[in-house]
């Protein structure tokens, strides 16, 4: 059975952690459709840098925590791909688009923990 104090330990690192991959969701989305339109916008992968290592801080808490196995996986899986497609965009000036791969596993992987609380 497990512990309810450590499910309401790690549900404010769920909600940071589906907040934070939201945003850098709709920022891996938005910003490559204003760089084609001439504002002078361009794509930094150091904002994709602060995201995840914000994911990086909130999935780490949770692979301490309880949470169960699938969890886990998921979100190592998905911050993995985050991390591999930041530095290809580093290395290569590409973007290969898997961080939207690893932003929408890191959102399911958020929300499957954050619903277990509840079935706790």
């Amino acid at each position: 059975m497990k512990n309810p104090e450590i499910n309401k330990k790690t549900t404010p690192y769920d909600i940071l952690g589906i907040s934070s991959a939201t945003l850098c969701l709709i920022h891996c989305i938005v910003i490559p459709l204003l760089t084609i339109i001439p504002f002078g916008l361009t794509d930094n992968y150091i904002v994709d840098l602060f995201f995840a290592c914000i994911g990086l801080i909130v999935v780490s808490k949770i692979l301490m925590s309880e949470a169960t196995n699938t969890v886990k996986i998921i979100l190592t899986i998905s911050i993995f791909i985050i991390f591999v497609s930041i530095l290809l965009e580093i290395a290569f000036d590409i973007d290969f688009g898997l961080i939207l791969f690893g932003g929408i596993g890191m959102i399911i992987g958020h929300i499957i923990n954050f619903k277990s609380h509840k079935h706790s």
